[in-house]
């Protein structure tokens, strides 16, 4: 067996990844996942009909916080899950991000349930605690969650909101539970709060987000939180009549807000319902258990991180569909048990896949990711005059050693283009 071509050390310090292991990108997201019967669909028709560039995919995924914080703490499923979910609607500047938090914002004014929206910016970890403390079933809309990550990503850029990421990690995992912050000397300070239930729902431009993702934030599980909704385009515009919140959501709304199932003890200890699950539903997760099972058996670590979380979410996102079809007699069918599955599954395949493009192992694979990102967006060819161009931020030896990297780890091949004078060279993404 001829082993000269094998050397593991300088494919570690090249960056290389076999191309097998590459995350294949599962594409745009799919229409059948648009639809959720009931109070969902809803919302999100009464935010594309207000719209100025009507976004499906963000009004989805705002609605599933809407629908997760009025049904916050009042119900359950079978094995503990709550409604609580994390969600980042990923588009660019212009597109139409702002229209989804403020159709959220009016629905709960008109419920009279302004209560349960939370404040738009976090100043520390103290702070978002308290303002659970106030009110545990709460939804966080915030604008530049990009921006926010990134600063919040790095204590020495402000160390006030370091500890924000590791707040939002311990309330998600405690929705059915007691939530316990920070010891004081000053017993009076120490915050204790049962099944808190936060959502929060994040806007941000595709830079900002994927830029504020790092190998820690894949690893310490935090990203594995999130259910990250794209739109990948900018709409065309449409003249959008404003209008008011249609009775039909304001009276679906002001329901689940008198709804308090454990009667005047809800607030201080809830006892939710229990939502049942049918036998065929109970199958569509085994399924995905399976799935998930086998995805932890591969060495990639980001992937397990990721996929660790994926049946969690479904059975979430599955407990909010029910919610949503029939407020009053919610129940687990099959349809919800796929449409979540299916959803919880998309979205984490999709985002490997962005991990595998914006994540990077150095400052060299960082250079190597961005030059492989500036070929794509040219339509995965382009040449070598126009590739100097557009990566003057490196210099020519710099880029000399990433594009020779890059057509050694077969991730560009090199083309040319027979001129009158001398050949023209391409690269193209292989």
């Amino acid at each position: 067996m001829d082993l000269s071509g094998f050397d593991p050390e300088r494919k570690r310090a090249s960056g290389e990844r076999p191309r097998s292991e590459r995350p294949p990108d599962p594409g745009p997201f799919p229409e059948h996942l648009l639809r959720v019967p009931g109070f969902i669909e809803q919302v999100v028709e009464h935010n594309l009909a207000t719209a100025t560039r009507p976004q499906p995919v963000l009004a989805l995924a705002a609605a599933i916080c809407l629908q997760a914080v009025l049904a916050a703490r009042k119900v359950r499923d079978e094995r503990g899950n709550r409604t609580n979910l994390y969600c980042v609607g990923v588009a660019p500047s212009g597109a139409g991000k702002d229209n989804a938090r403020k159709v959220n914002k009016n629905i709960l004014f008109a419920a009279d349930m302004v209560e349960h929206e939370g404040n738009e910016d976090l100043a520390s970890d103290a702070g978002l605690v308290t303002a659970v403390e106030a009110q545990p079933a709460i939804l966080f809309q915030i604008d530049e969650f990009g921006r926010f990550l990134r600063t919040i990503g790095d204590p020495k850029k402000a160390p006030h909101l370091f500890n924000v990421l590791t707040a939002l990690m311990k309330l998600y995992s405690s929705a059915d539970t007691v939530f316990r912050g920070k010891a004081y000397a000053d017993k009076k300070r120490n915050k204790v709060v049962d099944q808190p239930c936060v959502s929060v729902y994040g806007t941000t431009v595709p830079e900002h987000f994927f830029e504020s993702l790092t190998a820690d934030s894949l690893s310490d599980g935090f990203i594995a939180r999130l259910l990250v909704f794209e739109a990948a385009d900018t709409p065309a515009r449409q003249r959008a009549r404003a209008t008011g919140v249609p009775d039909a959501i304001k009276e679906a709304a002001e329901w689940w807000g008198s709804f308090k199932p454990g009667g005047n003890l809800a607030p201080e200890h809830p006892q939710p319902i229990v939502v049942e699950a049918t036998p065929e539903a109970g199958a569509v997760f085994d399924a995905l258990a399976v799935m998930v099972d086998a995805e932890l058996g591969k060495p990639d670590e980001a992937g397990r991180s990721l996929w660790a979380r994926a049946e969690e979410k479904a059975c979430r996102l599955a407990l909010i569909y029910a919610c949503s079809a029939n407020a009053q007699k919610p129940v687990i069918d099959a349809d919800a048990a796929r449409w979540a599955c299916d959803l919880s599954s998309y979205l984490t395949r999709r985002m490997l896949h962005i991990a595998h493009e914006w994540v990077a192992d150095g400052v060299f694979d960082a250079r190597q990711k961005r030059v492989v990102r500036v070929v794509r967006k040219a339509g995965g060819k382009i040449s070598r005059s126009e590739l100097c161009r557009k990566t003057q931020w490196l210099t020519q030896r710099e880029r000399q050693e990433v594009i020779d990297n890059l057509l050694e780890t077969q991730q560009l091949r090199h083309e040319e283009e027979s001129t009158a004078t001398r050949p023209r060279v391409w690269y193209v993404l292989a």
